[in-house]
């Protein structure tokens, strides 16, 4: 699979506020971005579970962490249905 990087810019003072070190702020960007992302409908499960670099299920599984419903898009969709 072919991958692009993208720097993001981040204050000195924003991993010592949460505690992580720099591969912890990275891997946990790349997940609130993907769970975001898959949130507001933009990637499907599947493309946000390849931008975290997980395996869908799993990525499903750990929505709830973030607050986020799985099935959020169908839901919306059923709703628009019905409605």
């Amino acid at each position: 699979m072919a991958t692009r990087q993208i720097v993001v810019d981040v204050p000195e003072k924003v991993p010592l506020a949460e505690k992580l070190d720099e591969a912890e702020l990275v891997r946990e960007l790349r997940t609130l971005a993907a769970v975001k992302l898959y949130e507001l409908g933009r990637l499907s499960s599947g493309r946000a579970a390849e931008l975290d670099g997980m395996a869908r299920v799993k990525l499903l599984l750990n929505l709830s962490r973030y607050k986020a419903f799985p099935l959020d898009a169908e839901l919306r969709l059923l709703e628009a249905a019905v409605g």
